[in-house]
């Protein structure tokens, strides 16, 4: 009996201290883990009582600044901070005056709220403590950790001048994590396109009204060299090859060129020419067969890089055209071959239509209808979906534009049509690894929904929203504003 009683009572003890432990809370620290002069400006006048501290935030935008690490969750409306970018960085836009720096952008209401704003002296200890990287008090740089593995996105915005960048996107906190200022000095180009080698390793960037392929190392997220392709043209969409010794470059113009480009020492080879509107690309596992569809038209080239076999396509049936004349022929702007090499699936922005092709025998499957003006295609590779963006759909959500439709590419039957706040989706980028995906609204018409904030590059914010790759749900009801038209999207690692 007392050996029962015994046992019962160690078990209770064993289940009290259990619980104990299992509610313990970890004390925030009085400094929140930021510098000793960014601490005193931070946890005394932002993570304070109605603002941005932890009773409060949720009404302060999201946004929680008691700890160096919580910044760094960003917003309702995403990043707060991006490490050595203040000129990005939106809390700099809301805790300037226009009794502190003049020069800089200020955007209402500023901060901090119906209190005392900052001394030129304190905004300036913010504003250089992010540009030499934003670390926390023991020196450490945010998202400095595991360069060789963290999953990030890769996202391409069409801005110009200084405002030419890719936005790197940490795959965790789905936050931009970093800018890459990218293009050359003095010339009017926009990045177009972005791609990221199989391996993870780099990153390419192509320019429209550019003569250069820039190769960007994603341990780095600095641009390491740089391909001339000899002359300015359109460049636009990239397709790497599966061993990402190669890639291949289209120049969208009526009278187009291909550009190879041997990645490790960035040469390139001849121009291929003959091509009206090349623009999407696809490529059979050794890199020596491609599709091209011409943008304008009912045309798809099928070619070997050596010149031994060249075919044209008509994808409607029709005598093969070029028109630039809306509603005369499909207009196929992009192409997406799967996986096994068995059919291609092409975007039809004047018919509103994805058309599914047999690879062997370059035969249609079958024409699914999709929104209007679809544009880019991303397949995941551990779920049946192919995703298409529809840019100009008509949404059933105020000042929204825009759809994405979801299809099973085994069964080639309509999944979901997703429905959310975009506005001129684009880019969709899937990140298998998380079971998540990325839709870029580029928000370029002027008609546009404003953004939350004005930014240094001019213009109107862009934004991503992030999925559920299981249920197609958003993730939260955030969106991610970056810097005007932000267009591709490509992931870093892929399963």
């Amino acid at each position: 009996m007392y050996r029962k009683i015994f046992v019962l009572a160690s078990i209770a003890a064993i289940m009290f201290y259990a619980c104990k432990h299992e509610v313990k809370t970890e004390v925030t620290p009085t400094d929140g883990g930021y510098p000793p002069e960014v601490s005193a400006i931070i946890m005394n006048k932002c993570a304070t009582a109605g603002c941005h501290n932890p009773a409060s935030y949720q009404n302060a935008g999201g946004l929680l600044l008691d700890t160096w690490d919580h910044m760094f969750n960003g917003g309702s409306n995403g990043a707060a901070v991006v490490a050595y970018a203040p000129d990005l960085s939106p809390l700099m836009y809301f805790v300037n005056t226009t009794n502190n720096n003049n020069s800089d952008l200020i955007n209402q209401p500023t901060m901090p709220y119906n209190t005392t704003p900052l001394s030129t002296s304190e905004y300036n200890t913010l504003k250089n403590w992010i540009a030499n990287g934003a670390p926390d008090k023991n020196g450490n740089v945010p998202f400095g950790s595991n360069p060789e593995t963290r999953q990030k996105m890769y996202l391409a915005c069409q801005g110009a001048g200084p405002c030419r960048l890719v936005a790197v996107i940490d795959a965790d906190k789905k936050v931009v994590m970093r800018y890459i200022k990218i293009g050359e000095p003095g010339v009017s180009e926009v990045a177009h396109n972005i791609r990221v080698s199989p391996d993870g390793r780099y990153a390419y960037v192509g320019f429209i009204g550019g003569r250069y392929v820039e190769k960007i190392d994603t341990r780095t997220d600095s641009i390491v060299a740089t391909a001339d392709l000899g002359v300015t043209k359109q460049w636009s969409v990239i397709n790497v090859a599966a061993d990402g010794k190669s890639l291949m470059i289209s120049d969208w113009e009526g009278s187009g060129s291909l550009a190879i480009v041997h990645t490790d020492a960035m040469t390139t080879d001849p121009l291929l020419n003959g091509f009206s509107w090349p623009h999407g690309i696809a490529s059979n596992p050794t890199f020596d067969t491609f599709y091209v569809p011409s943008q304008y038209g009912n045309t798809l080239y099928k070619f070997t890089q050596d010149g031994t076999y060249f075919k044209t396509i008509s994808i409607d049936g029709k005598p093969l055209t070029v028109s630039t004349i809306k509603d005369v022929t499909p207009d196929p702007h992009d192409i997406l071959m799967l996986p096994d090499q068995s059919k291609y699936f092409l975007t039809c922005e004047n018919t509103n239509e994805v058309r599914v092709f047999d690879a062997h025998a370059d035969t249609l499957i079958k024409v699914m209808p999709v929104g209007i003006f679809p544009q880019e295609l991303a397949i995941s590779r551990t779920k049946p979906y192919i995703l298409v963006s529809c840019q100009e759909d008509t949404s059933m959500y105020p000042l929204s534009r825009g759809s994405v439709y979801v299809f099973d590419y085994t069964t080639l039957s309509f999944v979901k049509r997703i429905d959310e706040s975009f506005f001129q989706p684009h880019g969709v980028g899937v990140d298998d690894i998380n079971n998540t995906f990325y839709v870029v609204s580029r928000n370029f018409d002027p008609n546009g929904p404003a953004p939350h904030h004005s930014s240094e590059c001019g213009n109107k914010n862009g934004w991503y929203q992030v999925f559920d790759l299981t249920t197609l749900t958003p993730l939260s009801g955030r969106r991610y504003e970056v810097t005007p038209d932000p267009y591709f999207i490509d992931p870093r690692f892929k399963p």
